[in-house]
């Protein structure tokens, strides 16, 4: 009888201690994930200089936009980005991922009205064509090679948007090169549809005079994705700077290791930030942002706050 006793005290602590670890577990969890809601709202802006122009030359400074991921409704995003404006860029860049909303555009072109008054341009993302769907988080792990997955998704009116940004004066460098002079400097550009969705086809530098490489300029890529095969391509061709997006840095990010993920074929330490791509025997500064949205369908961040980059492209010493 004492035994049955012992064995029924020995179940019933077993049984409160599982309830008091699955209660702390919830706490954990609703606690995480609030915090990661709180982060996606965190901006920042991230400063980096790079020496890429010629001897001589004036600076350049070029304002790094990426994977906004606009919603209507999203006025402390909106806000934020619209005081951007008051940095003064001379150039801005726009890596893609700009909705993921089918009404989002409204609300990203009042967002960037005021910067639109400044020369710039653009690759488009996946989330600018097609809307962003719910998916199982473990497919991220999933070694991605830029290969297309369109079927039941919703079309985003990039239309619209890619319009608006025209006449505002931005350059839309899907699979294009262009040229234009920005304090005296000439800017070579060049860029690529989505690699994510194997849109990417890579046109070279813009055709100029047979004198042409003898003036002073600079060459600059962008691509939304940063894939290792155009990153490549880049490369060889002599890029001097590279601008990507796609990664959200992460977004979920371990404190002291960094992002898990970077849905590409991108190692995951270069997932954020100012690094150096490399193939045979070519170095390039590639600036990838950690963006400044994530998906309606995954709306937290951890250790993985949004940004926007200002990078000072500077002269050779």
């Amino acid at each position: 009888m004492a035994e049955q006793k012992n064995f029924a005290s020995a179940l019933g602590h077993a049984a409160g201690t599982a309830a008091l670890l699955a209660t702390g577990a919830l706490a954990i969890g609703t606690a995480a994930l609030g915090y990661g809601m709180y982060e996606t709202q965190q901006f920042g802006l991230r400063r980096e200089t790079l020496k890429v122009l010629p001897r001589g030359a004036a600076d350049i400074r070029v304002l790094h936009l990426s994977d906004i991921h606009m919603v209507p409704g999203q006025q402390v995003k909106t806000k934020w980005i619209r005081n951007l404006a008051k940095l003064n860029p001379d150039y801005v860049i726009n890596t893609g991922d700009n909705l993921s909303h089918h009404d989002g555009v409204p609300a990203l072109l009042n967002a960037l009205e005021p910067l639109m008054h400044i020369p710039g341009a653009f690759v488009p993302g996946s989330n600018c064509y097609f809307g962003p769907r719910a998916k199982n988080p473990l497919r991220y792990f999933k070694r991605n090679r830029g290969v297309p997955h369109l079927s039941h998704r919703d079309a985003l009116p990039f239309e619209v948007m890619h319009r608006a940004f025209g006449a505002a004066g931005w350059v839309n460098m899907s699979n294009k090169a262009y040229s234009t002079v920005l304090n005296g400097i000439r800017l070579d550009l060049t860029g690529v549809d989505d690699p994510h969705i194997a849109r990417d086809n890579f046109a070279g530098w813009p055709k100029g005079s047979s004198t042409s490489a003898s003036a002073p300029h600079v060459r600059i890529a962008l691509a939304h994705a940063p894939y290792q095969r155009v990153l490549d391509q880049f490369t060889d061709a002599g890029a001097d700077v590279i601008f990507a997006g796609h990664t959200h840095g992460g977004q979920v990010c371990i404190p002291g290791y960094g992002a898990l993920v970077s849905n590409c074929d991108l190692p995951t330490w270069r997932a954020r930030g100012l690094t150096y791509w490399e193939h045979v025997g070519n170095t390039v500064p590639l600036n990838v942002s950690a963006g400044l949205g994530n998906s309606r369908f995954a709306p937290f961040r951890i250790a993985c706050p949004p940004e926007a980059i200002l990078v000072t492209l500077t002269a050779k010493d």
